[in-house]
């Protein structure tokens, strides 16, 4: 995550994060998310059946996707200098606009949207964010994401 100095965290409002890198949503992937949800429709892990429906075969839950912003909003994102924790406030404005295809590679891409200094120590970032998938025109979810950032 790229840092800056509390008092220029203000100026990064309009910065464009640089793309995350290619994340695959192999069948695997999808089937241990199923597993944790106890999400077992068949659009995400009967690959016969799948193969049957406009899609052609299994999709990536659109919440397995949004959960991937976790991770890798901490490798591109932007955080004021001596933040010693973050944590995930919420999302805003949440679409999933195409399936993600088993198989198929996703990145994050963003910018900052709006900055809130709580107080001395606290930070809200709203960060534009989507999830491209490789090889693709339409992402597979535009949000605003939120993180709060604690300094020391």
């Amino acid at each position: 995550m790229k840092t800056v100095p509390k008092n220029e965290m203000m100026n990064t409002v309009g910065m464009k994060l640089e793309p995350s890198d290619w994340v695959e949503l192999s069948q695997q992937r999808i089937n241990e998310f199923a597993d944790c949800t106890e999400d077992h429709q068949f659009i995400h892990v009967d690959e016969v059946k799948a193969k049957e429906t406009p899609f052609g075969g299994t999709i990536a839950h659109g919440f397995l996707t949004l959960s991937l912003l976790a991770g890798l909003i901490e490798k591109i994102g932007v955080t004021p200098e001596n933040t010693v924790m973050g944590m995930n406030y919420g999302f805003d404005k949440v679409r999933f606009l195409a399936p993600v295809k088993s198989g198929k590679r996703v990145r994050m891409v963003g910018e900052v949207l709006k900055v809130d200094q709580k107080d001395e120590n606290r930070f809200l970032t709203t960060f534009a964010v989507s999830m491209e998938i490789e090889g693709e025109d339409t992402p597979a979810l535009a949000a605003e994401f939120l993180l709060m950032s604690f300094t020391g």
